[in-house]
């Protein structure tokens, strides 16, 4: 279980990422197509984004939050086309960071490893603190007590094999999908108008009248429409654990863009169309709104569920980000005792130490006043995405141009269109989130600047498993 690998050569940049002479640890291939993308789907969890992110936009954008979802979504597959092309020519567990060091230089490699640790260290907390609001049905339960729970259960579920945790996720992903389905139904067969309110731009505003939406608002809310489906990434994160990655990547993250954009989409359209009015839907309750569809049965049966579902997402999310300071670990970004404790494997062939990293201070976060860093998570994924793209446009450069691969369609024209759109978007973000990811950002630099370029021969050394590249 702790195969070798020997690393790859690299693109020739000015900033090169310079190969390793050892042998650094390679994760175990022990999924394929299906497992993989279950395993994926369940990092978007679209029944806990159904009903935990999405009711926030609801309260912003109202009838546009659809219209939104579904701009995000179309954007989504232009990033989808760059992470399965990058996915597979650089298929490391190390995902993004990965990716755009090798192919974008070493300092936009580190700046994307920031921000995503910055989304996966995060979100799981955030979502699992959702859990104790949909186990009142049957129980009143404290919501950071509860979310620290689940994220221990979720690193207790993080440390067995990631077969094993496939058919876990699988059988909670099937009853989230479920739930969202009761939820469209109802919705559609309650419906208080017609296709037209999706395009109609209206909010609930003060003193009961009625708002109208702006485009700026809409393109304000595509950050967090982004977030609501960027979970298809983590089948890079598993790209040295997928079988045949070069063929499986790509499946993977166009397979689970696909039915999550029409999981989440369609609930939120049924829900648009079945409010009993603007202030309902703007409030963004949608427990409240399923049990008037239908009973208290339904709606307990819905909420657990959803609770099922975020307990399902901190499994996965666990899972990826363990892989993601694993890989870091491999490739030497922090001090020696530190990298040799978080690329240590157990013996069922994952990353534990780098597993209870993840889970055990996520438990302590759940303590945390996390009430702002859902923009800053928007923020960070929107500049992520952005600076994958300019991997993306990079990634036929040398070498690279002839190692086979899943080659996107319309290159570069796409990563192009999706560099301009997403800084336009970045620059439509509420100054106050900007600042926190820039300040982190600065921080991440000044690292960069002490420790990892001085030591540039030995330190973020990025490294790609040999067997991926046949």
């Amino acid at each position: 279980m702790t195969d070798t690998l020997r690393p790859v050569e690299t693109a020739v940049l000015d900033d090169a990422v310079p190969t390793e002479t050892g042998n650094p640890k390679t994760l175990k291939r022990s999924i394929g197509v299906v497992g993989g993308t279950l395993l994926t789907l369940s990092c978007v969890t679209p029944a806990s984004t159904l009903f935990v992110v999405i009711p926030d936009l609801f309260g912003s954008l109202g009838t546009a939050t659809a219209l939104t979802i579904a701009i995000g979504s179309l954007l989504c597959i232009a990033v989808a086309f760059c992470y399965s092309e990058l996915g597979t020519l650089i298929p490391s567990a190390g995902g993004e960071y990965a990716m755009v060091s090798t192919l974008a230089g070493r300092l936009a490699g580190w700046l994307v490893f920031v921000m995503s640790l910055l989304v996966v260290m995060i979100v799981p907390p955030v979502i699992a603190m959702g859990t104790a609001d949909y186990l009142a049905p049957l129980v009143h339960l404290d919501p950071a007590m509860t979310g620290a729970g689940v994220m221990l259960l979720a690193t207790l579920a993080g440390l067995l094999d990631l077969r094993a945790n496939a058919w876990i996720t699988g059988i909670f992903l099937v009853l989230e999908v479920v739930a969202a389905g009761v939820v469209a139904l109802l919705g559609f067969t309650h419906s208080h108008r017609g296709l037209g309110s999706l395009t109609s731009l209206q909010v609930a505003g003060t003193g009961g009248h009625t708002d109208a939406v702006t485009g700026m608002l809409v393109i304000s809310g595509l950050a967090i429409a982004l977030f609501a489906t960027q979970g298809f990434s983590t089948a890079v994160y598993l790209s040295e654990e997928l079988e045949n990655p070069r063929r499986n990547v790509a499946r993977t993250v166009l397979a689970t863009l696909a039915i999550s954009t029409v999981v989440i989409l369609v609930p939120v359209v049924a829900i648009t169309m079945g409010a009993s009015d603007i202030g309902e839907l703007t409030g963004g309750d949608i427990s409240s709104m399923v049990t008037a569809w239908s009973n208290s049965a339904v709606g307990t049966f819905v909420s657990l569920c959803v609770a099922l579902a975020i307990i399902n997402a901190g499994i996965v999310m666990v899972i990826q980000n363990s892989r993601v300071l694993f890989a870091s670990a491999r490739d030497k970004a922090w001090p020696e005792p530190v990298n040799n404790g978080l690329s240590r494997l157990g013996r069922f062939g994952s990353p534990w130490v780098a597993t209870l990293l993840v889970g055990v201070p996520g438990a302590a976060l759940c303590f945390v006043n996390l009430d702002t860093l859902y923009g800053v998570t928007g923020v960070s994924v929107t500049a992520m995405y952005l600076l994958v793209a300019v991997a993306a446009l990079l990634a036929r450069r040398g070498h690279h141009r002839h190692t086979p691969a899943w080659r996107m369609p319309l290159w570069p024209a796409m990563p192009i269109l999706l560099i301009v759109v997403l800084a336009y978007v970045l620059t439509q973000q509420e100054t106050q989130y900007l600042l926190w990811t820039g300040g982190i950002t600065a921080a991440a630099t000044l690292y960069w600047a002490f420790y990892l370029r001085p030591r540039r021969d030995t330190r973020w050394l990025v490294s790609i498993p040999e067997d991926a590249q046949a």
